[in-house]
């Protein structure tokens, strides 16, 4: 007998009987920073493979988990693990987080992820507000036309990041007065899951790229296709092949992140906050 295959709307309606909030803030969660979890009060939890319609696999760093409730007073959904198209599946498989979170009420998404650094500047355990993005995954997630049942396929992505969330960050980390350390630049989303060779990092660095992964861009595409605020967090968690000697490997980067991640949950507690206490317009 063969699994009945489930619609959007069949993932958001067992969602909505999970959740008791009406988040505004929906975040996603990148390799090994799941710790953000942990600050998220009155929560409660769905694992991935409960809900119709989710993929069943995640990657090592990812738990695999909807948390919903409330970082500081503001009311969140924190999806603790993403997918990836490395893993064979779909664009729209991956990008289903961001699909019913905005149909659960999120106007605005906070997209966190691991990655490499191509600009010489960059050391690892930085923090690198993602200013733009190049797409070299080979895949588009509005390609085919039934992606039109959910808005225009010809997308503006002259901003897909929100230059007025990025300058509140820096203003919350400068009135803070933090240890944390920004830097700014344009995040390259390769497919993977083999780490690039030195010659693609060259190529990469010369058509301005300053970091490297193989996440983010196709929630980011969606997103703006969903009319959402994005604001995207890139973890520096080791300098891109040829850019310093040495091999790269997956438990290379879960260590870092170990440590940036806590800067990175601070940052982010920091914003919401000063979010929520501003004057509304």
């Amino acid at each position: 007998m063969h699994e009945r295959i489930h619609s959007l709307e069949d993932t958001v309606g067992y969602l909505r009987e999970k959740i008791h909030i009406h988040p505004n803030i929906a975040l996603i969660l990148g390799s090994g920073l799941g710790r953000l979890g942990e600050d998220v009060m009155e929560k409660n939890v769905v694992p991935y493979r409960d809900i119709p319609g989710f993929p069943k696999s995640t990657v090592q760093g990812h738990k695999g988990e909807l948390i919903s409730g409330k970082i500081g007073k503001e009311e969140v959904l924190v999806w603790n693990g993403r997918f990836h198209l490395y893993q064979g599946l779909s664009t729209d498989e991956v990008t289903l987080p961001v699909r019913v979170a905005r149909r659960l009420g999120a106007k605005m998404l906070i997209v966190t992820n691991a990655s490499g650094g191509i600009n010489r500047n960059f050391t690892p355990g930085d923090i690198m507000l993602i200013s733009d993005h190049i797409n070299y995954m080979g895949a588009n997630p509005l390609a085919g036309k039934e992606r039109a049942m959910y808005g225009p396929i010809f997308v503006d992505m002259s901003e897909p990041y929100d230059r007025e969330l990025i300058n509140e960050v820096k203003k919350c980390v400068s009135e803070a007065g933090t240890d944390i350390q920004l830097r700014d630049g344009v995040y390259l989303a390769t497919l993977g899951p083999s780490y690039e060779t030195k010659a693609e990092i060259e190529f990469f660095r010369r058509v301005g790229a300053d970091a490297v992964g193989m996440s983010t861009v196709p929630e980011v595409i969606v997103a703006a296709q969903e009319k959402m605020r994005v604001l995207g967090i890139s973890v520096i968690t080791n300098m891109a092949c040829g850019i310093t000697k040495g091999r790269l490997s997956h438990e290379e980067v879960l260590k870092t992140m170990s440590t940036a991640g806590l800067r990175v949950s601070r940052l982010i507690r920091t914003l919401l906050e000063k979010m929520r206490n501003s004057p509304e317009e």
